[in-house]
């Protein structure tokens, strides 16, 4: 039976991302994860996704070919009943390949979008670092409190790069990213990121390049002095992480926000009656996003294979669910 005989049995459902060919990006999500997305570079998937930018599709089942945009729309109690899910899936979950130097840019937060970019959500977000090249940074804040005027002729000269904080970054590392703070990810990293169901970047620097056309790529620096933090920050530190351990997995908090909420799976069982269970309550969705190894969701006699790049939604009042494989994933839920 499926979940249209069942409404009480909300049962989830693999996706497929959309793609997008920003002139940064690398070969690896085609390469790594077999995404058979026909774009080079292939810069970002969205692997869950609503947004009208680039909604994800459903891979299969029921609701096969149809976006998740539709099938939330025929479906509006599969978010839940949190306050940030009635309208609207609240988050986007992406895929990073920087091959190159994304640009130094910022993001609203809320208040601002809603007055000054037609209602949209500001994008606070979370990276989680996949992999990482020896010597990959990322760009967090300033190294020292900024005035205007200072960093308006720093951006003009082509100087700002010596105000920036560059954080270097490992495999396993997290980042929360406020809206505010200026930031770039760094050439050489694969990055995992949980945001805010946003769109809005607003470019301070862009080194100079060219669009396919030979034209500079736009700025946005008047919106993004606006609502740029120009203080000075500290560097981030990687916070004391804590693995809670049950038979087959452990699980460690990366994120709590009031946006969305992550945790990190460490799945480790070699049959399904070993498995991990996993129900959804009534107030809330999650998503699976598996980042390393492959495994099973199960309910029933129905299940999902899933591998490493594979990102599964799991409805609000979900089936009775059980994991089961060698594989990380990030639980993303609000």
């Amino acid at each position: 039976m499926t979940s249209k005989n069942l409404s009480w049995m909300n049962e989830p459902f693999l996706l497929k991302p959309a793609g997008k060919d920003y002139l940064w990006g690398g070969k690896r999500l085609n390469n790594d994860f077999d995404k058979r997305i026909p774009m080079e570079p292939l810069a970002e998937t969205w692997e869950c996704s609503t947004h009208p930018d680039g909604p994800s599709v459903v891979a299969g089942g029921v609701y096969a070919g149809q976006t998740l945009t539709e099938v939330l729309k025929e479906h509006p109690e599969y978010l839940g009943t949190h306050p940030r899910t009635k309208d609207e899936l609240p988050i986007l979950i992406k895929l990073i390949d920087a091959d190159k130097d994304l640009s130094v840019q910022v993001h609203p937060d809320d208040d601002y979008a809603r007055e000054h970019e037609n209602g949209s959500l500001g994008k606070t977000e979370m990276w989680y670092v996949m992999d990482a090249a020896p010597d990959a940074k990322l760009i967090y804040g300033f190294r020292r409190d900024m005035r205007e005027e200072t960093l308006r002729e720093s951006l003009r000269d082509g100087t700002v790069g010596k105000y920036l904080q560059k954080v270097p970054v490992q495999k396993d590392d997290v980042f929360y990213i406020e809206a505010g703070t200026v930031h770039a990810i760094g050439a050489g990293a694969l990055i995992a990121e949980i945001q805010e169901n946003s769109n809005l970047t607003y470019r301070l620097y862009d080194y100079g390049r060219v669009d396919r056309d030979g034209k500079p790529r736009p700025l946005h620096v008047d919106k993004a002095l606006q609502v740029a933090n120009l203080r000075g920050s500290a560097e981030p530190r990687q916070p004391m992480r804590v693995l809670r351990y049950s038979r087959g997995c452990a699980i460690e908090l990366l994120c709590r926000c009031r946006y969305f909420q992550v945790e990190r799976l460490l799945l480790n069982t070699a049959h399904r009656e070993c498995g991990v269970g996993l129900q959804t309550q009534s107030n809330s969705f999650q998503a699976l996003l598996c980042t390393d190894g492959a495994g099973r969701l199960v309910w029933g006699r129905q299940e999902i294979a899933f591998r490493r790049g594979d990102c599964i939604f799991v409805p609000a009042d979900s089936a009775p669910l059980t994991l089961w494989g060698k594989a990380q994933l990030l639980k993303v839920g609000c």
